[in-house]
């Protein structure tokens, strides 16, 4: 399984911590399904009206943060995706696809479960492939929350894991960001509702 320097291990789980908040994660997809968001009048909370206000209001501030949306006040639109942005969309693809095809968590689960859970698994993952490789038997692995995943399933999880090691490679002024801000990086991840 492809990983980050040791050194880096801490940064990157707090990076990977800050990446999972829920808000982000519908942010960047919303966009990256369904275009750029306008300037419309109400279309900006109608669309994300499954998130509070400050929850939206901290996914905007986190994405401007690390570089993953732009607007330009004189623009019709109101917010894009960098391809920063674009580039993590696609990361978060990845990682519903596998929770998807290995029913992680659940068989019938969201798509920003989904990504959040298979992040915080990615958090750990050399940890998880040592037990892994400990354990003979058929009957899988305990993960958190009492999901179960088989050899097979673990052994799928080098896409994700190459795919997100990839961007925070190639994004590594996220791993300064978060470093800076570790109290809050910590802090503010919260499970999908």
């Amino acid at each position: 399984m492809s990983s980050l320097t040791t050194a880096d291990h801490l940064q990157a789980h707090r990076a990977i911590r800050a990446l999972s908040l829920p808000g982000l994660i519908r942010l960047v997809t919303e966009i990256d399904d369904n275009g750029p968001i306008s300037r419309r009048r109400g279309s900006l909370q109608s669309t994300f009206d499954d998130l509070t206000v400050p929850q939206l209001r901290h996914a905007i501030d986190r994405a401007r943060e690390f570089g993953l949306v732009y607007g330009d006040e004189h623009e019709r639109v109101r917010y894009r995706l960098t391809d920063s942005g674009e580039e993590l969309a696609e990361v978060y693809d990845t990682a519903a696809r596998w929770a998807r095809t290995h029913q992680f968590p659940t068989m019938a689960g969201d798509f920003v479960t989904r990504v959040q859970r298979t992040f915080d698994l990615l958090g750990h993952a050399e940890a998880l492939v040592h037990r892994a490789a400990r354990i003979c038997d058929s009957s899988g692995l305990v993960v958190s929350g009492g999901a179960v995943l088989g050899r097979e399933a673990i052994t799928a999880l080098d896409g994700p894991q190459n795919v997100l090691t990839a961007w925070l490679k190639a994004h590594a002024y996220l791993l300064h960001h978060t470093a800076l801000h570790s109290s809050h990086a910590a802090d503010e991840w919260e499970p999908a509702a």
